[in-house]
């Protein structure tokens, strides 16, 4: 449930009437005689439809996205994604991807019907970005953004599933074959800029990239380290991260600790089990 959905609206009695209503979104829904159990599941239904569905499509059809704009439906995602893409109560860079994609569709066609928004709309945005200046990857990945947006609309029953099924057939831009330009190849730094590098950092980092170059842990990881956290029953220790990348997919990340890296944290497993290894400050 998203943050602001997550204070229940309750359930109330319309004494002139005496029928039980509920307040949605700023509308009055009526829910039946109030008190009777026809009323109460009438009401239920309501706050379970309210929870998974934003801004006020708790009493709107589907057929109704006739009169939903494209703006008022990145609102109703963007309150959904801030509770969607955070780790551990702080939110992702994917929520920063997914506002930065959003402001392009709501800057080119926020006031626009959500039933009008085609295909060729969004062969637009892919041009408009390419023509900044955009890679090509950068040009694709905000794209699936744009097309997660209408299927989750979808999901929510405030977006025809046909929009969606129309967006979904435009591809991703092709290598050579749009204006868009490729990414630099990020390649590794040499050995020997390493070694020359490490003489003149502070010890503790110097060892943290010693650590790394090691065992392949990534940065967060080498951050995060705790004696807690390090097996040292075999001549091969095992280091698991508390967080990693990829825990939201359920697997679990596993680091192996060899006779060099281990003479390299030797000293800092000393600390207290629940301290970082590695504190830069010192």
């Amino acid at each position: 449930m998203s943050a602001r959905s997550s204070l229940v609206p309750g359930y109330c009695l319309h004494k002139p009437s005496g029928r039980a209503y509920v307040r949605l979104c700023g509308k009055v829904v009526y829910c039946g005689e109030y008190g009777t159990d026809e009323s109460k599941r009438e009401y239920g239904r309501l706050i379970a439809e309210y929870a998974v569905r934003p801004v006020d499509a708790a009493t709107k059809k589907p057929d109704a996205a006739s009169d939903l704009t494209v703006v008022e439906l990145i609102a109703a995602y963007l309150d959904y994604a801030q509770g969607y893409y955070q780790k551990n109560g702080v939110p992702t860079r994917s929520l920063y991807n997914v506002k930065l994609a959003l402001k392009t569709v709501r800057v080119l066609y926020g006031s626009n019907p959500v039933s009008e928004f085609s295909p060729l709309c969004l062969l637009a945005i892919q041009e408009k970005l390419a023509s900044q200046g955009c890679t090509r990857s950068y040009v694709n990945k905000q794209t699936g953004i744009i097309k997660r947006l209408f299927k989750w609309g979808v999901s929510r029953e405030i977006v025809p599933p046909v929009i969606h099924t129309a967006l979904s057939t435009v591809e991703g831009l092709r290598m050579g074959r749009s204006k868009a330009r490729e990414s630099r190849v990020v390649m590794p730094v040499e050995e020997a800029v390493v070694e020359a590098t490490l003489p003149h950092l502070p010890p503790i980092v110097a060892d943290m990239v010693r650590f790394q170059r090691l065992t392949g842990a990534r940065p967060g990881e080498v951050c995060q380290l705790r004696p807690c956290d390090v097996d040292r029953s075999g001549d091969v220790w095992t280091y698991r991260p508390e967080h990693h990348k990829t825990e939201h997919h359920g697997r679990e990340r596993i680091v192996y600790v060899g006779p060099q890296a281990q003479n390299v944290i030797r000293p800092y497993l000393l600390r207290d089990a629940q301290d970082c290894c590695f504190s830069p400050a010192e």
